[in-house]
């Protein structure tokens, strides 16, 4: 295993407003980060052409007992590593886990509080398919202590549900919003935009129709063909990059224009209603995950690292009558830490304290000196009052951003 350490080297002096005399004592992390849970659901309906998540179409029914059961075995294992570690937020994600019975929601969840230390105020988030909507079902989920449903809408254009391969219509998806305002005070919708044949005025329809539906958190994606989906193996027509950019701008414009923060590259909120859960992500958190190929990252006052599970249903529920979950386990090694910690942070519109680096990599800012005076004579980085923040190049040109400080890694 390799220990995260600070660098021996003493600090240099600030230069263009870095403020780089941050350093970290001799003991590696001064303390752990928050700590967030993601448990994976992995079954739905049906697998949707442009998913690459790990998602199944059940071959029979579920056998929710037994996965039930795999997944506090999973959680129970996994204790020591982050044991008395209050938890800020669980998020139940998939494939759909809507799917899931009210009464497997709720065990699921009181096993949960019966293992780890929750915050009274932890935010509990569970994805929703809007074509499996049902009244009693989210009445159910709030009671099991479900505070904020994610739906995947996608669109409002029925058409283009259809070439989604979406199982559900633009009437469902707004009865499915209207139904979850009733029993959630924080509603997300995911919408994409970049569409097979989508112009831009159907673009715009859809971000006016969601803001309209009184939701306070908007997701908004751009549709990309990733390896290993039906969409990259037969590409649908899409709009050019000129005409996706041009739909990107009209979506910014849009929701700010209709009073929601645009607080990551593609998160949206009114004041108040930013999703916790990814905020954690994207400032470097730890987050442990269960389930079958979840992600987790975790830290310790000399480590930082990786790890996941068993990827397929049936491996993951055949592991746990030996105990054996994890797939992969992998320390981040202290020449990667930078470019991991700038691949999320410079997702936030606002930036990050710069002394964050310093508490969530257990590193000294002079690691990352060069490539933001590179970024700053780029036009892509302000660097000043002890904050890094994207310039609005920088946000438009992320990928350029963040590529110089995957190149610049200290090896």
């Amino acid at each position: 295993m390799i220990p995260v350490r600070p660098v021996g080297a003493p600090p240099a002096p600030s230069r263009k407003g870095i403020p780089l005399s941050i350093t970290l004592n001799a003991s590696g992390l001064a303390a752990p980060p928050p700590l967030a849970l993601y448990v994976h659901w992995p079954w739905c309906v049906r697998k949707c052409p442009y998913c690459d998540f790990n998602s199944h179409e059940p071959r029979g029914d579920t056998d929710e007992a037994a996965y039930l059961a795999a997944l506090i075995a999973d959680l129970e294992a996994a204790l020591p590593q982050v044991w008395n570690r209050p938890v800020g937020s669980v998020f139940i994600g998939g494939g759909t886990p809507s799917l899931m019975s009210a009464a497997t929601a709720d065990a699921l969840l009181a096993a949960i509080r019966m293992r780890l230390p929750l915050h009274p105020d932890a935010e509990i988030t569970l994805e929703a398919n809007p074509g499996t909507a049902e009244a009693g079902k989210f009445a159910a989920f709030r009671a099991a202590g479900v505070t904020r449903l994610s739906l995947g809408v996608q669109s409002f254009d029925d058409a283009k549900l259809a070439v989604l391969g979406r199982i559900h219509d633009a009437d469902e998806a707004r009865h499915a919003i209207d139904l979850a305002l009733r029993h959630f005070e924080r509603v997300n919708i995911d919408l994409m935009y970049a569409l097979p044949r989508q112009s831009l005025e159907e673009a715009g329809r859809d971000i006016a129709t969601g803001i309209a539906s009184g939701v306070g958190h908007i997701s908004a994606y751009h549709l990309t063909l990733e390896p290993n989906t039906a969409f990259h193996h037969a590409p649908p027509p899409l709009p050019d990059d000129d005409l996706a950019a041009d739909m990107q701008e009209q979506t910014e414009e849009g929701l700010v224009a209709a009073g929601f923060e645009h607080y990551e590259t593609s998160a949206f909120a009114r004041p108040g209603q930013r999703c916790r859960h990814n905020l954690n992500y994207w400032t470097f958190g730890d987050y442990l995950g269960i389930g079958a190929g979840a992600h987790g990252k975790l830290s310790n006052h000399e480590r930082i690292w990786r790890e996941t599970r068993r990827r397929h249903p049936l491996a993951y529920l055949d592991s746990a009558s030996r105990g054996e979950f994890i797939a992969t386990r992998q320390d981040i090694a202290p020449h990667d830490l930078p470019g991991e910690f700038m691949m999320n942070a410079l997702r936030l519109n606002e930036g990050v304290p710069a002394s964050l680096f310093v508490e969530r990599t257990g590193l000294p800012l002079a690691r990352i000196e060069e490539s933001a005076l590179a970024a700053r004579r780029d036009g892509l980085l302000e660097a000043s009052q002890g904050r890094l923040r994207p310039t609005p190049r920088g946000r438009r040109f992320l990928n350029r951003l963040l590529a110089l400080f995957l190149e610049n890694s200290v090896t």
